[in-house]
């Protein structure tokens, strides 16, 4: 019964927010959801997440780039055929980054159930053009933040971060649907997440963007309070401010073409 009541107690544990490496991830008062963040085409990024589950051997992981039903094709014995998983979750045609990046997470997932939080197309177009996304998501959208509006700070702030985000080059009608698009992807992370640690009784470890894995307004804010939560971000810069993480990793920088070119050719 001891050991019980120091393992809850370590599991309960705040930790200030601080810079680690990905070796002191493992070393982190345990938790039952562990988010760790990535910028999607930064190789390092990629490295200590595959590093970081091989450490925290989740029961669960549950991948940002999966839609529910692709994951449910990954069996141990896919993933331990890296062609034949590239081909079944038919990533060439994604839209990700390489799936060299991606494939030794599955790898060092292998035992883990593997489970997919990502938002069909078309689901997401219709959220970023108006559509009726507590419709759309189902049961449980109140549940998952889906039924309220923002607040008017945070929507403000949230539409501002897309501009930016998008080169400040999109139509000022589109920001609202951009936020609710991402609200439908928190949502449907969330959603999953909480299936996933029902079904397996974690930990869970959840393979996303940054953006995502945000304590302030990301998918870790609308999990239930049973569920104690890390998010690790990765960043390419020590910030100079406290970023909406619990931790942070920094890495070199990716290279990579400059993002906004295209908008400026248009």
């Amino acid at each position: 019964m001891r050991h019980l009541i120091l393992a809850l107690a370590l599991a309960a544990t705040p930790v200030a927010a601080q810079e680690i490496t990905v070796e002191e991830i493992a070393t982190l008062p345990e938790a039952d959801v562990v988010f760790l963040g990535e910028l999607h085409d930064n190789p390092w990024h990629h490295e200590n997440q595959a590093a970081a589950v091989r450490a925290l051997a989740p029961k669960a992981v549950v991948f940002e780039m999966l839609t529910a039903e692709a994951a449910a094709q990954v069996t141990p014995a896919l993933i331990a055929d890296k062609p034949a998983l590239d081909a079944a979750l038919g990533w060439a045609e994604s839209g990700w980054p390489s799936f060299d990046m991606y494939y030794p997470i599955f790898a060092a997932a292998q035992g883990a159930a593997i489970y997919g939080a990502l938002v069909p197309r078309e689901a997401a177009r219709d959220a970023i053009m108006g559509g009726d996304v507590v419709a759309a998501f189902g049961e449980g959208a109140d549940i998952y933040g889906l039924a309220a509006p923002l607040g008017e700070a945070e929507q403000a702030e949230r539409e501002a971060g897309q501009m930016a985000a998008h080169c400040d080059a999109l139509p000022e009608s589109l920001l609202p649907g951009m936020v609710l698009a991402q609200r439908l992807r928190d949502a449907t992370m969330a959603r999953e997440i909480v299936r996933a640690h029902d079904e397996t009784g974690g930990p869970v470890v959840v393979i996303t963007g940054n953006g995502h894995a945000r304590t302030d307004w990301g998918a870790p804010r609308l999990l239930p309070d049973h569920l104690s939560v890390r998010s690790i971000g990765q960043l390419e810069r020590t910030p100079d401010e406290t970023p909406p993480h619990d931790a942070w990793i920094v890495t070199p920088q990716a290279e990579r073409e400059d993002p906004c070119a295209g908008f400026k050719t248009q």
